[in-house]
């Protein structure tokens, strides 16, 4: 079987892509190699548009397989299960650059399917599934306005670092990805310590730079090898059936109607307005399923219009105006932290909750840096906050994204392991939503952590810019704070987050082709305005910083370090040791293979008694030293005491009273609870106590 191979050298190392070699009945493929990193991308089409439906149905995959890193997967099944969450938002920045690239009166069906079949930890398998996807749809007969380029950006003692290896990415103050087309960046995706807006501007068009390399490499495959685009069905609304609308909705008569600072009020108002046309077109049996699609297009012109000419926003703000802001903490009682924070129609709750490090959150995937997750912030958006019926089925992609990059926007603040030994998780809870939930609740989160007594570094709040552009790349709108309408009818929806030094996470979406620099510039700068003036003037007036200690309802932890030559006495046989302390005092304990041991629980006498018994068991016996033990075993020699579990001592017959005794039950029973002093070790090397030496 003949196929061609196509290399580049990228960031130092082979990008390679077979093309025509597997995968031949899908529309496009690409066996994609970067280093020994190997992943399969292909993209398929159904032949023609599904019925019934107003948007682009495309469904983008990313399958991480386990015999990718030599692995069995750990089920009862053997087998993969439903993707991890790394997959899931892989995926999402896969979507969100192509997505714009396809003609938007395009309803086929498309799949894009990444399966990622060998990792080099050298050489991102995320990154080789971006640009695989980009070419198996550009070599495809799908109709795509493309190719797009991705790269991956580290910051490592403030130098750039393309494409980072899986090493580079442990120790980097950045972890950067952006999309681009020839022209204009798409896609912006971003975790960072608190980078400053020009040094991540900076690292933007230095991935730009890169992606239109590549972008040149693809190009040499399309012309080689490129199939020539399929013809397609439009789904674009008729212009009669348009027309028609307009005249009888005149455009001034439209605007007063979105006009509202209300999304009921302006939603009731469509209803009315279909209703209206419904009637009106009674007759016209082929136009009625279109009316709410055609009524959407000519609220999305006239909402644009407004904003573009007029600089109008439909709820009356001026456009770097945020929406009326509150918050406030402690609202939920006897969980570990919580706050509320509400921007308008937006309204969050988040709650903390604080475990024992053993809680930590274990990962199963690819990569093997990260094999638990110590913060967890996940995301929920039941119907009832946009006013809809619609019964629960657990979070889908975009709660699972939405959750992932608050956690991002405030992983750079939390103290590390050693300063705060707990395992943290954040929940939002949507309680109303019309714009960028995402940044409330991370505003509400970082409340709801200093509520919780979380000695985050510092403070962090989100906002979100949106953009309308006309006929030119000068022609443009920038929006401080979009609200859903916004965001529906916009061309953008950026989001930022970070404190006042810098920037700890950003996700760009757009609708349209691409960005000038310019336009990327501004969205940074106005959200960096708006979170300083949320977090002044919202957020410290509800809570300004940390509290000094947790909720007296959080499980409190004490660390010690063992050595770690100790730690198996300290577990004792099966465990046997460790559970007997458990068992007396009902602590947690857990212990770290470098002799780390953090000892946590509700009731600190509780909590004092395991560390002194810990203390006792891996500490020798000294001369001088008294101890309190439990009378455990008696021999016509003595008795054994026990000072604390698996730790054992005798104190011979003669050693038990001050007058000479002939047994030793005269004296002692078994339970009993006696004080005894160490009086070292005898000729033979074995330690003894004594309890009639003990000084009262």
């Amino acid at each position: 079987m003949s196929y061609k191979t196509f290399s580049m050298e990228l960031a130092g190392r082979t990008l390679s892509v077979d093309i025509g070699r597997v995968a031949a009945q899908a529309n496009g493929a690409a066996f994609m190699h970067y280093g020994d990193t190997t992943v399969l991308s292909t993209a398929t089409a159904s032949e023609k548009p599904r019925d019934g439906i107003d948007f682009f149905p495309l469904s983008v995959e990313y399958e991480e397989k386990l015999y990718a890193v030599g692995k069995i997967p750990g089920s009862f099944t053997k087998r993969e299960g439903k993707p991890t969450e790394n997959a899931i938002l892989t995926s999402r920045v896969i979507d969100r650059p192509m997505r714009p690239l396809f003609p938007k009166d395009y309803r086929n069906d498309v799949t894009i399917n990444n399966l990622v079949m060998s990792v080099d930890p050298e050489c991102s398998p995320e990154l080789t599934a971006m640009i695989g996807s980009a070419i198996a749809v550009a070599i495809s007969d799908i109709p795509f306005d493309g190719p797009c380029a991705t790269t991956q950006v580290g910051l490592i003692n403030g130098e750039f670092v393309i494409n980072p290896n899986s090493a580079q990415t442990l120790v980097s103050d950045l972890k950067l990805t952006v999309a681009s087309t020839r022209d204009k960046v798409i896609m912006i995706e971003a975790g960072a310590n608190e980078v400053p807006e020009a040094k991540m501007i900076e690292a933007i068009y230095a991935a730009d730079a890169v992606n239109k390399q590549v972008i040149e490499f693809i190009d040499k495959i399309v012309a080689e090898c490129g199939k020539q685009k399929h013809e397609y069905t439009s789904c674009a609304i008729p212009e009669e059936l348009a027309a028609a609308i307009k005249e009888q909705i005149p455009p001034a008569e439209m605007e007063v109607v979105m006009f509202a600072p209300e999304k009921q009020v302006r939603e009731e108002r469509i209803r009315n307005l279909k209703d209206k046309l419904a009637e009106t077109f009674a007759d016209k049996e082929d136009w009625l399923p279109l009316i709410d699609e055609a009524v959407y297009q000519y609220e999305k012109k006239t909402v644009r219009k407004m904003i573009l000419k007029d600089n109008k926003r439909p709820d009356g703000r001026a456009l770097t105006q945020i929406r009326p802001l509150a918050a406030e903490v402690d609202i939920i009682p006897r969980v570990h932290g919580s706050s509320m924070f509400t921007r308008g129609q937006t309204q969050i709750c988040d709650v903390v909750t604080l475990a024992p490090l053993a809680e930590a959150q274990r990962l199963d995937g690819l990569d093997e840096n990260e094999t638990s997750k110590r913060y967890m912030h996940q995301y929920n958006f039941p119907a009832y906050s946009v006013g809809e019926t619609k019964v629960s089925r657990g979070p889908g992609r975009r709660e699972i994204g939405h959750g992932a990059l608050a956690e991002r926007a405030l992983l750079p603040v939390l103290p590390s392991e050693e300063e705060f030994p707990y395992a943290i998780r954040a929940v939002s809870e949507t309680f109303e939503s019309n714009g960028s939930t995402s940044m409330a609740s991370t505003c509400a989160s970082c409340m709801s952590l200093m509520a919780a007594g979380v000695p985050i570094k510092k403070m962090v709040a989100g906002i979100s810019c949106g953009l309308v552009t006309g006929e030119t790349d000068d022609d443009y709108v920038l929006l401080t704070d979009i609200q859903g309408l916004e965001d529906f009818f916009g061309d953008m929806d950026f989001k930022v987050t970070g404190t006042d030094a810098g920037i700890t996470a950003i996700q760009m979406d757009i609708k349209i082709h691409g960005l000038t620099r310019q336009i990327v510039e501004g969205a940074i700068a106005r959200c960096r305005e708006a979170r300083l003036f949320i977090m002044e003037n919202c957020m410290k007036p509800a809570i300004a910083e940390p509290r000094k200690e947790v909720s007296p309802y959080a499980p409190k932890i004490i660390q010690i370090q063992i050595d770690p030559s100790k730690i198996g006495e300290v577990v004792g046989q099966r465990g046997k040791t460790i559970n007997t302390i458990i068992e007396q005092t009902g602590v947690k304990i857990d212990i770290t293979d470098d002799g780390a041991v953090s000892v946590c629980g509700t009731d600190l006498n509780m909590m004092n008694e395991a560390v002194r018994l810990i203390n006792i068991i891996v500490t020798d016996f000294e001369e001088g030293q008294v101890l309190e033990g439990k009378v455990v075993s008696i021999k016509e020699f003595g008795a054994f005491l026990e000072f604390a579990p698996g730790k054992e001592a005798m104190v011979h017959i003669s050693k038990i009273a001050k007058e000479r005794i002939d047994r030793v039950e005269d004296v002692l029973t078994l339970g009993d609870r006696v004080k005894a002093v160490c009086l070292g070790k005898d000729k033979m090397g074995r330690v003894s106590f004594s309890i009639k030496d003990v000084k009262q």
